[in-house]
């Protein structure tokens, strides 16, 4: 990044020399990001956010429609960037939004959507991996069925991207959302996938960069910094980096097994889920009282806190937890950086606190 934010100062969009080195740079930012996920770089626009992207993916497809009463399907699990976004559609432009149930593993069935569509069904969303439980949804297939009744589908994969590996080809998803500091660029780096020939109604209106559907200067510094990550992410898929953090997360999972018999309990499935995240609940104890006591360690447990009285997960509230296991969760991710002795010590930290407890 350093240099664009030092002596690369021009516009790439302008004619002049000064343009020609944040060009190229954006070009093969570009180009980095969507080679992490199978795409042309012509089909990947860069956004602020992906809650920005989201809301490109949802409110353009919906608006470019053109239909009076467009009927938009998600899951309750999905990030609210999805499901706030759909509720302003209901509220702003008419639109009606079904909101599928999703079984006690966390997943979406087949069945459940294809029982859904109507004549007016025009976008469908569902999430690549769950931010929580790190469950991952059928998207090939959910995406099929979407095309089937001519519905545009599309996936918020912020949590999945450059965690396993996603090809947009092999997914059949028309819309598909990466977000930068989930694969370690700054934050407010971000950009959705738009297959070719899907047309959605701009989030910015202006000058027309980004194939007219986010206008404003592009931020050349923020891009390539997300294309170098997307490149290291690449890099690290290739060389096995999935395998080696799911059998530390598995590691993770023993010892707290085995450290507090009969009291841990997995959230979400066994095995379609993401390599880096262990969300688990443990008896007796509350989950924010457990991270309190475990100074060591620094995670979240997916409730959330209003005036000193915390409300259970929604995501666990929505795959049928009882409330006192959706407070006893856990959410407990792994990185890049992450160690066996990393794991050893959380493990020591977490059993002495619940031990306390």
């Amino acid at each position: 990044m350093r240099p664009h934010l030092t002596d690369f100062f021009g516009n790439p969009s302008s004619s002049h020399p000064y343009a020609d080195a944040p060009r190229r740079a954006l070009a093969e930012a570009r180009a980095q990001a969507a080679g992490l996920i199978g795409a042309r770089p012509g089909e990947l626009v860069f956004t602020s956010s992906g809650s920005e992207a989201d809301l490109l993916a949802l409110r353009g497809g919906v608006l470019a429609s053109g239909r009076t009463r467009p009927h938009v399907i998600t899951q309750a699990t999905e990030h609210p960037a999805v499901l706030e976004t759909c509720r302003a559609l209901e509220r702003l432009h008419g639109a009606r939004v079904t909101v599928l149930p999703v079984g006690g593993d966390g997943l979406l069935s087949l069945a459940a959507l294809a029982d859904t569509f109507t004549e007016d069904t025009v976008l469908v969303s569902v999430m690549a991996a769950n931010n929580e439980t790190g469950a991952l949804q059928p998207v090939a297939e959910l995406a099929a069925l979407a095309h089937e009744h001519d519905a545009l589908f599309h996936c918020d994969a912020a949590q999945a991207v450059g965690k396993v590996p996603l090809d947009v080809d092999e997914l059949g998803v028309d819309l598909l959302t990466i977000v930068g500091h989930k694969m370690y660029a700054p934050k407010g780096a971000a950009a959705l996938y738009v297959r070719d020939g899907v047309d959605l109604e701009p989030v910015v209106y202006g000058g027309g960069q980004e194939r007219g559907l986010r206008a404003g200067t592009e931020n050349v510094a923020l891009a390539v910094a997300l294309g170098t990550a997307a490149q290291l992410a690449a890099a690290e898929l290739a060389d096995g980096a999935p395998d080696r953090t799911a059998a530390l997360r598995d590691d993770l999972h023993q010892r707290l097994t085995d450290g507090l018999p009969g009291r841990v309990h997995l959230n979400g499935p066994e095995k379609n889920r993401l390599p880096n995240i262990l969300n688990v609940s443990l008896d007796g104890v509350l989950g924010h009282e457990l991270l309190a006591a475990a100074h060591q360690i620094a995670a979240s447990t997916g409730s959330a806190c209003h005036s000193g009285t915390h409300t259970p997960s929604p995501v666990l509230t929505a795959m049928g937890l009882e409330p006192a296991r959706a407070l006893g969760a856990l959410r407990l991710s792994l990185g890049r950086w992450t160690t066996p002795e990393d794991i050893e010590t959380a493990a020591t930290a977490l059993i002495r606190a619940a031990t306390a407890l």
